[in-house]
């Protein structure tokens, strides 16, 4: 008689599972983010990013988009700018940035690293989110903050990129996520 021990699962993966605690993992990383002290309130690293970057090689784009969805919507609930401007700059911010990571993927492949492609994203989130407190809530003065914003940013980007890079290669539990995917998923595998 086979029996399925304590430890292992006779649960079936699925991929709104696999979305789901991708972007729970997104929102820890968040969590604590938000938990660190800023000097600028809307300054954040990205560590919640890491999820999404860590999937890019593997997930297809529409997957990362909802990963990326999932992500904003629960920082907004994280950190009560659901019904603000915030959430909207940061809504817009994070979709350049997945649309510029994605042609970093569709163009480079593995010839880019995740480092290369974080900076791409950060970069890309910080000057659509620059332009549009230029547009729609402080005018001109905002190109004053630009390039320290984009300096941060860059920064930012290299060291989440480190960090994904890092946990790409020691992660036990990545791996079986990228194959459970694949199973679910099997034009992922192409």
């Amino acid at each position: 008689m086979d029996t399925v021990s304590p430890v292992q699962s006779s649960h079936t993966p699925s991929l709104a599972n696999i979305l789901a605690i991708l972007a729970a993992t997104a929102m820890f990383f968040s969590t604590l983010e938000y938990l660190v002290p800023k000097p600028v309130p809307f300054l954040r690293i990205g560590l919640a990013n890491i999820p999404i970057l860590v999937t890019l090689r593997f997930l297809r784009p529409r997957h990362v988009v909802a990963l990326a969805l999932l992500k904003v919507a629960g920082q907004g609930l994280i950190n009560g700018t659901l019904a603000s401007y915030v959430f909207l700059f940061s809504l817009f911010g994070t979709l350049a940035s997945i649309a510029v990571m994605l042609a970093a993927m569709r163009l480079g492949g593995e010839r880019i690293s995740l480092v290369g492609i974080s900076t791409a994203g950060a970069l890309a989130s910080n000057v659509v989110q620059v332009t549009l407190s230029v547009l729609f809530i402080f005018g001109p003065q905002s190109w004053v903050i630009a390039p320290p914003f984009l300096l941060v940013g860059t920064v930012a980007g290299v060291l989440v990129g480190l960090l994904s890079e890092r946990f790409v290669r020691v992660s036990l539990w990545l791996p079986r996520v990228q194959r459970d995917y694949r199973e679910l998923v099997p034009e992922a595998s192409r």
